[in-house]
């Protein structure tokens, strides 16, 4: 009898261990659902130690390279990398893939037309996920911010949660990636290009 008990002991024991082992040698799934949610890339280098400036915030992660190339081919890239803080609601690679092609070739042939696009997707102002979400709470689940150029953007929670753009224009872009640190600002992702009136 004493011996069933101690070898019952023994599985209990074994059995706590394994658990305790195989739960540490899982990966978080949690941390993946919430990646997953609220962006389409993992976090960079440049969001943990921060970019010499907005522009190579935006250089840091190669899923932004179609706007990074836009800012430079519209000279802005000059502006962004001095004063500030500033904040880029950059357009990812797929919502610029989404433009036709004609509409991208225009744009991207004529500086003055895509600086007036890409103005509309730059606020004065430092707006980390932490500081949008204390604007949305200031405003009752609404934020406004005014670009660079005088637009207005809203910012508003959808009803799956989700961060969303809208310019005066009645475009509409969400949040994909956050906090893409510079030193004179900070780079949020859009899953689309906000065009002006």
């Amino acid at each position: 009898m004493k011996r069933s008990i101690l070898m019952v002991g023994a599985l209990v024991l074994m059995n706590f261990t394994a658990s305790r082992v195989f739960a540490q040698t899982q990966p978080d799934t949690t941390k993946k659902a919430t990646t997953t949610t609220t962006t389409t890339t993992a976090a960079t280098p440049a969001a943990t130690d921060g970019a010499s400036d907005v522009v190579g915030a935006l250089a840091s992660n190669p899923d932004y390279s179609t706007a990074l190339s836009a800012v430079k081919a519209a000279g802005l890239d000059a502006t962004l990398k001095t004063g500030g803080p500033y904040t880029i609601f950059a357009p990812n690679n797929a919502a610029f893939s989404a433009l036709p092609p004609a509409k991208l070739d225009s744009l991207l042939k004529d500086p003055a037309k895509l600086a007036t696009v890409l103005k509309g997707h730059v606020v004065t102002g430092k707006y980390a996920k932490a500081d949008i979400i204390k604007a949305l709470n200031a405003g009752k689940g609404k934020a406004t911010l005014t670009t660079i150029d005088g637009q207005t953007l809203t910012l508003s929670v959808t009803a799956d949660k989700k961060l969303q753009l809208a310019n005066a224009a009645g475009n509409t872009a969400l949040v994909v990636l956050y906090d893409l640190i510079g030193a004179n600002g900070v780079v949020n992702g859009l899953n689309g290009v906000l065009a002006p009136k």
